[in-house]
């Protein structure tokens, strides 16, 4: 059973920045891909952020590009996401979750496991 922890949610003015943690239990950590969704209120979850096994093949919504990075601690079966220039439309509760999928998952559907969510709110 794989069990997904996340931290590190919070409130922050416009322009700030977050670092969220996933914290994962289990021996595939290393070998599956690991993303990061959110859910603003009334609106679809969606994907944001997403890293393969190894942490060598990253990828990002075109909304966050340039702006979050996502990298993984194999050794600590931790994977993070680092939050620059946040806006508002940012807000949301954010999910880790875990893909078997090959290649490079981008839907909901496609990941297996989940953590419980960490509230993200961007004030302007």
């Amino acid at each position: 059973q794989v069990q997904l922890v996340e931290s590190g949610g919070g409130l922050v003015q416009a322009g700030g920045s977050l670092r969220l943690s996933c914290a994962a239990s289990g021996r595939i950590f290393s070998y599956y891909t690991m993303g990061w969704f959110r859910q603003a209120p009334g609106k679809e979850r969606e994907f944001v952020s997403g890293s393969s096994g190894s942490g060598g093949n990253t990828y990002y919504a075109d909304s966050v590009k340039g702006r979050f990075t996502i990298s993984r601690d194999n050794v600590k079966n931790t994977v993070f996401l680092q939050m620059n220039s946040l806006k508002p439309e940012d807000t949301a509760v954010y999910y880790c979750a875990v893909s078997t999928a090959m290649g490079y998952p981008l839907t909901k559907e496609a990941y297996t496991y989940w953590g419980q969510g960490t509230q993200v709110t961007v004030s302007s």
